[in-house]
């Protein structure tokens, strides 16, 4: 199942701000934002919470996403961490405009749902493609104010 506007590549790591200090050395960013936070998040085994830290560096009309596992319903991530505080490739994302009809297309398909969270701004999930793809894929939808603030570039038309 792959669908939508691909924009994302994230990465996970033990050490967030080491790379905030490295990709400004690599590349120009157009915009970087930072979040730590908790979220309430569904997996397989039911309903919890995960914190990360998190960071959004925008490249052209390509985010990177660098994704520090810090503690609850963090599995996903942290099972995928390299030694050492060293980036790894952990997923891609796609962003979807109806939210409503793409979850009913998701409940019909053969990849698992790893984990799903949102809110009424913003709603994502994950699928296992990696028996497929060889990483995780994640699909969000969010309004357009939401996107602006994430510093999204604006949609083609």
């Amino acid at each position: 199942m792959l669908e939508g506007r691909h924009y994302q590549n994230a990465y996970v790591t033990r050490n967030r701000d080491k790379w905030l200090e490295r990709f400004p050395r690599i590349a120009t960013a157009d915009t970087i934002l930072t979040h730590e936070g908790t979220t309430p998040v569904m997996t397989p085994e039911g309903p919890g919470e995960q914190t990360c830290r998190l960071a959004f560096i925008w490249i052209g009309g390509l985010q990177y996403e660098l994704i520090e596992p810090v503690g609850g319903d963090v599995g996903i991530y942290a099972d995928a961490l390299p030694e050492g505080d060293a980036l790894q490739f952990h997923h891609i994302c796609m962003r979807v405009p109806d939210w409503t009809d793409f979850r009913a297309r998701v409940d019909t398909q053969r990849y698992p749902i790893v984990l799903e969270g949102g809110s009424d701004h913003l709603r994502f999930l994950y699928l296992d493609m990696r028996e497929t793809l060889g990483h995780y894929c994640e699909y969000c939808w969010m309004h357009e104010a939401m996107w602006t603030r994430m510093g999204g570039p604006a949609m083609p038309a």
